[in-house]
């Protein structure tokens, strides 16, 4: 692992992030605090949760449980300094507030909520998990129009209010820097407009789904994040498990997510397995665990990257954390940049 600097924020963490969001449902809390206990043992201090947490399904009744697992550890461990914590403001998840999105009048009670749950004082990234408007994220990009959104101003007014809250946060050390997630490379520029504007916290890092089967990220977002110093927390690195080949053959283990959500968020296409089980092949042509190459590919990118990995038992998580210094060769390099044209967007 290296240490990676989330933007401009003069925060460092190590390379490899902590994924929360199966802790509550598919993970107990003793089983999610082991798996604290072990990340750290490992030399990892970066953790990712969201107020929406934990997922399969998200429902109103257990919104914020898994920042509730985390800040119990906190409490119990009294090592809240160990971890960067990274937290998020869900938006219109009608689960939550009713469809009611991100703005100035709801960015200090939420923030409050989470800062309750995870018992601290201070959240080191708070990151906003929706765009208040259309977006091409989770599938939607196969018929995103952006005509559904409202007019630039009134979404470039918004971005200017929140971040004079956000601002506010900030001097009373409750964030230390801001983030996105499910971003486009037009709102990711525009909020940084709107802070050099105000005054409020630049944009740190944005959270995307990215993965050797996902690389919508890999062009427009790209240069942003190059150019900008926007770090991309890169969530799903494994595909939700398909490249690690445990779905190969139409297989179904038991507690796996497919379980729990059947095509994994749309991603259950026979272009996926197809592509899954090609970037499996590669791995193990070249001597590499699949779940291993999947992640290291990630860190390498030429522009700011850190996976996000989750894992529901911590036999999962020790098979992870196991990789965390592998690198991809030139030769592998080469395998999955040809795959990448034989199988592009798989879902």
């Amino acid at each position: 692992m290296h240490q990676v600097e989330l933007g401009r924020s003069g925060i460092k963490v190590q390379n490899y992030c902590l994924g929360t969001m199966t802790w509550g449902t598919q993970t107990s809390e003793e089983e999610a605090h082991a798996q604290i206990d072990l990340a750290m043992e490992a030399g990892l201090d970066f953790m990712d949760t969201a107020e929406m947490y934990p997922v399969n399904p998200v429902r109103l009744e257990t919104a914020g449980l898994t920042e509730t697992i985390i800040g119990n550890w906190i409490a119990k461990s009294g090592k809240r300094d160990k971890w960067i914590i990274a937290t998020k403001h869900s938006g219109k998840r009608s689960e939550l507030r009713d469809g009611k999105g991100i703005g100035p009048d709801t960015v200090r009670e939420v923030l409050e909520g989470n800062l309750r749950r995870l018992q601290t004082d201070y959240v080191d990234l708070y990151q906003f998990h929706w765009p208040n408007r259309a977006h091409y994220h989770f599938r939607r990009n196969w018929h995103f129009d952006p005509r559904e959104q409202p007019p630039a101003s009134e979404t470039l007014d918004n971005f200017e209010a929140t971040l004079e809250v956000l601002g506010d946060l900030v001097k009373e050390g409750k964030i230390r820097a801001f983030g996105l997630s499910n971003e486009t490379a037009w709102g990711t520029l525009r909020w940084l407009d709107a802070a050099e504007k105000t005054g409020g916290p630049r944009v740190a890092a944005i959270q995307n789904e990215y993965s050797l089967m996902c690389r919508h990220y890999d062009t427009d977002l790209a240069e942003v994040g190059y150019q900008e110093d926007v770090t991309l927390l890169a969530f799903s690195p494994l595909a939700t498990g398909l490249l690690t080949g445990k779905y190969s053959g139409g297989a179904k283990p038991a507690g796996s997510r497919i379980t729990y959500s059947d095509t994994l968020g749309g991603r259950v296409r026979p272009n996926a397995f197809a592509a899954a089980d090609a970037y499996v092949k590669i791995a193990r042509d070249h001597g590499i665990d699949p779940v291993h190459m999947a992640l290291a590919w990630c860190v390498e990118r030429p522009f700011p990257t850190i996976p996000i990995f989750g894992a529901s038992t911590i036999d999962q998580l020790a098979h992870i954390v196991a990789g965390k210094d592998e690198k991809v060769t030139e030769e592998l390099s080469a395998a999955l940049s040809k795959a990448h044209r034989d199988h592009p967007m798989p879902y």
